[in-house]
């Protein structure tokens, strides 16, 4: 992330995400503060960003965008509950961002089996590279 405004841009569209299902569980609550101080937001304009909704910036960096992605997949597993309002969000969110359907999907499902929700940087990334060719 290179500006400040994609930095919030980011974390705005992660928010809006997180309340997709209508509630903000704790632990998807301390997952967006862990972000945003990573992203060295001050804790007033996090809690300012749940009480408006920002533009979202275009990510223009294929690495980036796949590493959002992998942001709001972390996001979507974190209160342990799936519901299918996320699924189509993220879907929808990861085909706007030109990210690739099938990629998406086999993360989301390498994500499930996972006994921790998480893949590995190289599968990650591998699974959207082994797309273009």
């Amino acid at each position: 992330m290179d500006s400040y405004e994609e930095k919030i841009s980011l974390l705005s569209e992660m928010i809006a995400f997180a309340v997709i299902d209508g509630e903000l569980h704790d632990r998807e609550y301390d997952f967006l503060k862990m972000v945003s101080e990573e992203l060295h937001i001050d804790k007033e304009t996090f809690l300012a960003l749940f009480k408006k909704r920002n533009e979202f910036e275009v990510i223009k960096d294929e690495f980036h965008r796949i590493l959002h992605f992998y942001r709001l997949a972390l996001l979507m597993h974190c209160d342990g509950v799936l519901h299918e309002h996320e699924r189509i969000a993220i879907n929808e969110i990861g085909i706007n961002m030109g990210l690739n359907p099938n990629a998406m999907k086999r993360v989301l499902h390498l994500m499930e089996q996972s006994p921790d929700q998480m893949v590995d940087a190289e599968v990650l990334l591998g699974a959207f590279h082994e797309q273009l060719n």
